[in-house]
């Protein structure tokens, strides 16, 4: 995993509706490279990606931002947090970088974010050309979603009790819950997590991110049906020891998408890009190639 500290020095900042996101990029002045978007997920931040993210770099342009409400980017408290939201967000990144087209790798909350940007190209909205999206653990369909104790709680009256009760042990448990048997986090990876979490107040809207849960049941018809009538190429990867979205979700995603194309990692939990990243890396990386976007 990269320095925190290293981290937090190289972000790059822009206004967006007011509040200030962080955001990162890499070779971004070389054009020989295909942009590459990255996404990450609750409640983390794009710090998740530093552990492929020079492997990555070593053959895409890179952008990442911590979505509002996460790691480094405002968390404004009255704030109705919405995956929408975040996709125009991503989508002014781009715009920012002036890249017209980008692949996307997302990762949970991510996932949901990407099914909405795949949605708007199925529509003909999308101010970008999306040209692949590999997916890792995430909610692709709401009804396969576990969602653990403390999220349900969070959806409740009771939800501004969530950050509250957050705290690094508890994050620690819960981490642990849903990381591989082999694989889980170190103490540095929780501090540096826990601290992102803690950034300018996050854990007062710990619970209003948590409307990306209702958001997927209502829009479930837009985001599986964008999924399902996809025209760019699609990869799913999955560390099946999640409980969350683990191997119940391979399962289910090769039965639903036609010609799916979908790699499981069986000794792997949520998180399987900070787990076990150079395998991960390495099953991206095996897609591009089949698809002709890096060379073999």
């Amino acid at each position: 995993m990269k320095d925190l500290d290293a981290w937090r020095r190289a972000a790059r900042h822009f206004s967006w509706g007011g509040d200030s996101i962080a955001y990162w990029t890499a070779g971004e002045n070389d054009e020989t490279r295909p942009w590459l978007l990255l996404i990450h997920g609750y409640p983390t931040s794009s710090w998740d990606w530093t552990g492929v993210w020079p492997t990555l770099a070593a053959r895409f342009r890179l952008a990442a931002l911590d979505m509002l409400g996460f790691g480094l980017s405002d968390k404004p408290r009255g704030r109705r947090y919405s995956i929408l939201d975040q996709a125009d967000l991503q989508e002014a990144l781009l715009e920012r970088l002036g890249a017209g087209e980008a692949h996307i790798l997302a990762h949970d909350y991510g996932d949901t974010v990407a099914q909405e940007l795949l949605a708007r190209r199925g529509e003909g909205t999308l101010s970008f050309s999306l040209r692949s999206i590999c997916f890792l653990n995430g909610g692709l369909f709401p009804e396969m979603h576990r969602a653990r104790p403390i999220q349900k709680l969070g959806l409740t009256p009771l939800g501004p009790l969530l950050g509250l009760m957050m705290t690094r042990a508890r994050l620690k448990r819960a981490f642990d819950a849903i990381f591989g048997p082999e694989t889980k986090p170190a103490a540095a990876e929780i501090d540096a997590h826990w601290a992102l979490i803690c950034e300018k107040g996050g854990r007062r809207v710990l619970h209003r991110l948590l409307h990306y849960m209702p958001e997927r049941v209502a829009w479930r018809a837009r985001w599986v049906g964008a999924l399902k009538d996809a025209r760019v190429p699609l990869r799913l990867v999955v560390g099946g020891a999640d409980p969350v979205s683990g191997a119940h979700l391979y399962h289910y995603y090769r039965e639903q998408i036609p010609d799916a194309d979908a790699v499981l990692f069986d000794d792997l939990g949520h998180y399987p890009h900070t787990e076990a990243p150079a395998r991960v890396a390495e099953a991206f990386l095996a897609f591009h190639k089949t698809i002709g976007t890096v060379a073999a």
